[in-house]
């Protein structure tokens, strides 16, 4: 086992991971993590969410410093809003997975930049995957053509496009992305539900060596925790990487270490133990 006193930094992945189901962060996760904080331990928040989706739980936590959102296509200093890392889908990428949206008939959206904290998330279909993707993040895509947005000329592309549907119908999509894109776009699934198609550079663990270059971390004082096919990369750039029972078993074949699941607060649990908090 690694030594605590030599970990100075957490990245946590947020979906299935720090946060309970239904996208709780419990009272208990909330001390465990403070608790670490008071420590001296930096907290990277590492999610697929965009910032706006993301701001309530590192707002309840009162974590400050650079932090991951998109899979990695973003990474922002916060609370001072300070961008380090921009990677964009480019718009024939883009433009592609609308057409196959159409073409199948499959939800998707659009993910682009905005100004401060304010990320324009569009589609041009309504449908209860619109709506539930709102309860889920609290934000709701605006209906507009998306290829007349992507044919601005001040659209220099997304951070990514994301299709919704049963795991089982994504799955039939991944043929004809790989086929268009072989390793020109990463795509990932980030929930049973999302699959996301981003720039080939992005991933959450590029995006952390980001933040450890900016915050001059080395990987031996990482832990990292997720529970995804998208914290892959995550866990295999930190010096230690743990995994919540609940997760995939291709992360939990990876990762370093298994936990409690998140309905368990697994996280929590193992911060208390292995900090003695």
């Amino acid at each position: 086992m690694i030594d605590p006193d030599k970990i100075k930094a957490l990245a946590l992945d947020l979906d299935g991971t720090l946060l309970a189901p239904e996208a709780v962060l419990s009272e208990r996760t909330i001390r465990a993590v403070t608790g670490c904080m008071r420590r001296g331990l930096r907290i990277i928040i590492a999610t697929g969410r965009a910032l706006a989706a993301t701001e309530p739980f590192r707002a309840a936590l009162g974590a400050e410093g650079p932090m991951i959102y998109f899979n990695g296509a973003l990474v922002t200093d916060m609370p001072k809003n300070e961008i380090l890392s921009t990677t964009l889908l480019d718009k024939k990428a883009a433009e592609f997975c609308l057409d196959l949206s159409r073409e199948l008939g499959v939800y998707c959206q659009f993910f682009f930049p905005g100004k401060d904290s304010h990320i324009p998330l569009i589609t041009e279909r309504d449908g209860p995957e619109r709506e539930m993707y709102y309860n889920h993040t609290g934000i709701q895509a605006r209906l507009v053509d998306v290829v007349e947005f992507l044919r601005r000329d001040d659209c220099g592309g997304c951070f990514k496009s994301m299709f919704l549907a049963e795991p089982e119908v994504l799955e039939s999509l991944r043929p004809r992305l790989d086929e268009q894109f072989g390793k020109s776009v990463y795509i990932a699934r980030t929930l049973k539900t999302f699959l996301e198609v981003m720039d080939a550079k992005v991933s959450k663990g590029q995006a952390l060596k980001v933040v450890m270059e900016h915050c001059s971390l080395k990987a031996e004082e990482l832990i990292a925790f997720g529970d995804e096919e998208n914290d892959l990369p995550l866990l295999a750039a930190a010096g230690f990487s743990v995994a919540p029972a609940n997760a995939q078993a291709s992360v939990k074949a990876k990762a370093d270490l298994v936990i409690g699941s998140n309905t368990e607060d697994g996280i929590a649990a193992f911060l208390e133990e292995f900090f003695g908090l």
